[in-house]
């Protein structure tokens, strides 16, 4: 590694070494080549290509798609005493204009743009007139058209190659399957680029998935641990979003909604709160999350099933982005599944986008049920074999049990069969425990052979049973039938008795005590000794103050883990302040003599 970056590194961003791939990285772009950037969220994208952009000559040109995103890193970068700015359609026309002003004087390191403002003739031609160090492509998976979040506008950033060839290039994303990939590299014509592919793996993220059951008090349940930390509730529906913030701030508990149809002012000062105040839990739509770094989200919470592997992992990677431990829960049932077979059924898509997103769909349901370590499994879905289980998931802290569901699977498939093919899981279930009511009377099912064959079983567990076989491609829901199910290819092999079935055994919430949930003392979401925890707490009182002052997040004063290794290091010189990471000269300048004097006074 060079010592021009590490000596940057050190000075600006306040890091003694690179991590994993990032020393080759910037290696491959320092010599103008370019590079396909593959790395889980909270790995260190943006050091890839800002310390290169610091180093080269010339203005370093940031695509990205949110205007938050930009907004966000541009405010870090300035704190770190790197001239960095945006344009963006928020800006006032004087600004634009000073910014682009500076942009052709050289007095800019980095630029950070939408890809909309960037292929306008005007932006184009601003390039041409202006010395460029480097392009990085943020958030490249956009231009997959198959992908969670198609931008139509990344499929023509092939242009930055036609018209600047010399420019070395960086695309970058942390959600990518292997299909992806080769999109980002044929749209993007970085066929020729080097391939720098970091494991998926987020080990801090403790994964567990839960089956519904009163899914509210579920979420209090795992709400009431977690009290006083920051976290993400995502909803399916813009009316449950509003209803389950309504529910939680009813719990004492600060939660604000988030969702594309509320008034943009009340949507900006929600992601504003959330963003800079510790302690707020955001429930929202898949509308909320791309472009938020705040580094300690402690949870991302599920309490609908999304619409894909890819799009639940870019979710839950939302949290632990500080690399301290966080969690990812989802709770979700047999509803979830109809209502986004709906969606993926009743849209205007075509054809050939319907059965990916049903695959899509299958293999997260595949994910929900499985019986092996949930991280094995949602590796696999980006072509990473993860060697062991990861003994931090549900499935692994506590093996699921199995049972031998083929009678039951024999008397469900069965019962559909009977029934027409005509009725939805609540009905079926109803036939299968011998329920005597008007409806199944008129139809006359309580005269079948399956009629009441299935009352040993509860009505939870025959849900279960119903789940696990739509999940198992046994059964499918027909939605244009308002939800009836339907037999597959796959079920004849188990009504002929040549397949037998492992059921997974759901277990049943148990009740947490009386006066838990009333407890609303601050859960601790870092790791710090007793001894320190009081200049901790002296360090994050100080920060909360000087990011008030300056009106930006917390975090981008002094991250936790940074406040934690001061805290329990107790520095008296600048000098040794300085050794501390996450402490470059521009922080050391700015803010150490406060920090020494915030120490002095515990001592």
């Amino acid at each position: 590694m060079s010592e021009p970056a590490l000596e940057l590194l050190k000075r600006v961003f306040g890091f003694d070494a690179f991590r994993g791939p990032q020393a080759d990285i910037v290696e491959h772009l320092l010599a103008g080549e370019d590079c396909l950037v593959l790395m889980p969220t909270g790995g260190g994208k943006s050091l890839c290509f800002q310390v290169p952009a610091l180093l080269r000559e010339g203005t370093g040109i940031v695509v990205s798609p949110l205007i938050a995103l930009m907004q966000d890193q541009v405010d870090a970068l300035r704190q770190l005493g790197v001239r960095a700015a945006r344009l963006d359609s928020s800006l006032a026309p004087q600004e634009a204009f000073d910014t682009e002003r500076a942009l052709l004087a050289g007095e800019l390191d980095l630029l950070y743009v939408a890809p909309e403002r960037l292929l306008t003739s005007r932006f184009l031609d601003l390039l041409d007139r202006s010395h460029i160090a480097l392009f990085a492509i943020d958030e490249a998976h956009c231009v997959s058209q198959w992908g969670h979040d198609f931008r139509p506008e990344y499929r023509q950033l092939n242009v930055l190659h036609q018209r600047w060839p010399q420019v070395p290039r960086i695309a970058l994303t942390a959600t990518a399957d292997p299909p992806t990939r080769e999109e980002i590299a044929e749209r993007l014509e970085l066929r020729e680029a080097r391939w720098f592919i970091s494991s998926f793996d987020r080990p801090n993220i403790r994964y567990r998935v839960v089956q519904k059951n009163d899914a509210r008090r579920q979420l209090l349940d795992f709400l009431s641990e977690r009290r006083g930390q920051s976290g993400i509730v995502y909803c399916l529906s813009r009316r449950k979003v509003e209803e389950t913030a309504e529910f939680l701030a009813g719990h004492s508990i600060n939660a604000l909604p988030y969702h594309a149809g509320l008034d943009s002012e009340v949507r900006a000062h929600n992601q504003r709160r959330f963003i800079r105040e510790d302690g707020i839990v955001m429930c929202a739509t898949i509308a909320f999350g791309m472009g938020i770094d705040k580094p300690d989200v402690r949870f991302v919470a599920h309490l609908d099933l999304p619409k894909s592997v890819e799009g639940y992992y870019q979710e839950t990677g939302r949290a632990g982005r500080d690399g301290e431990p966080a969690e990812a829960w989802m709770c979700y049932g047999f509803g979830d599944v109809a209502t986004l077979i709906g969606m993926i059924d009743g849209g205007d898509a075509g054809e050939e986008r319907k059965r990916l997103e049903r695959r899509k769909l299958d293999a997260l349901l595949g994910y929900a049920e499985s019986t092996r370590c949930r991280r094995q499994v949602l590796l696999a879905g980006f072509g990473e074999t993860y060697p062991q289980p990861c003994g931090n998931c549900d499935n692994c802290l506590e093996p699921p049990q199995t049972w031998d569901g083929t009678e039951a699977a024999q008397k469900a498939l069965s019962c559909v069969y009977r029934t027409g093919q005509r009725f939805g899981v609540g009905y079926v279930i109803d036939v299968l425990r011998g329920v005597r009511n008007e409806r199944i009377s008129q139809f006359g099912h309580d005269c079948l052979s399956t009629f009441g064959i299935g009352a040993d079983l509860d009505a939870n567990t025959w849900r279960s049973v119903f789940r696990q076989l739509v999940a198992g491609g046994l059964l499918d829901v027909d939605v244009q039938g308002y939800g009836s199910l339907l037999l597959t290819k796959a079920a004849r092999p188990v009504l002929r008795g040549e397949t037998n079935i492992q059921l997974r055994r759901d277990l049943r919430p148990t009740r947490r005590r009386s006066g838990a949930r009333g407890d609303s003392r601050p859960t601790r979401d870092i790791e710090i000794s007793r001894q320190a925890q009081p200049r901790f707490d002296a360090l994050r009182e100080l920060r909360t103050q000087l990011a008030r002052e300056q009106n930006v997040p917390a975090y981008m004063i002094f991250s936790n883990a940074t406040l934690r290794d001061i805290a329990e290091t107790d520095p008296n010189e600048l000098d040794e302040l300085a050794t501390i990471s996450g402490v470059g000269a521009a922080k050391l300048e700015r803010y150490g003599e406060a920090v020494l004097e915030a120490l002095a006074l515990m001592r």
